[in-house]
């Protein structure tokens, strides 16, 4: 069977990707967390970022395309190590007390009844 289709990348990775060798010769032996900032920066000061909204959303609609076709040829069907799970950002394990009752809780020490 085939595998599922990748999603596509935005419209910054779209750009970024174009944009990386620019900004490397603009920097010479920048890193790579370096290169995604400075990146960022250039992305935000753009005024019209209309041609790669326009790829993205292009790409996007070939995705869903391709992943309509996936689902109709019985992908997506489960069967794989995770199916039927559900995963969640932030959720965490709950771990059960034991409801044990200490004898002591029980026994007042003055050996007194308590109203």
């Amino acid at each position: 069977m085939a595998e599922k289709p990748k999603r596509p990348l935005s419209a910054y990775m779209l750009w970024l990707n174009s944009a990386r060798e620019g900004i490397k010769k603009e920097s010479p032996g920048i890193k790579v967390t370096e290169i995604a900032k400075r990146g960022g920066e250039l992305w935000r000061g753009m005024k019209d970022k209309t041609e790669w909204e326009n790829k993205a959303a292009k790409m996007k609609d070939e995705y869903n395309k391709a992943v309509q076709e996936f689902e109709r040829n019985g992908g997506g069907g489960g069967g794989g190590k995770d199916a039927g799970k559900k995963k969640s950002k932030g959720a965490k394990k709950v771990v059960k007390k034991s409801k044990k009752k200490d004898s002591d809780d029980d026994d007042d020490e003055s050996g007194e009844e308590s109203d």
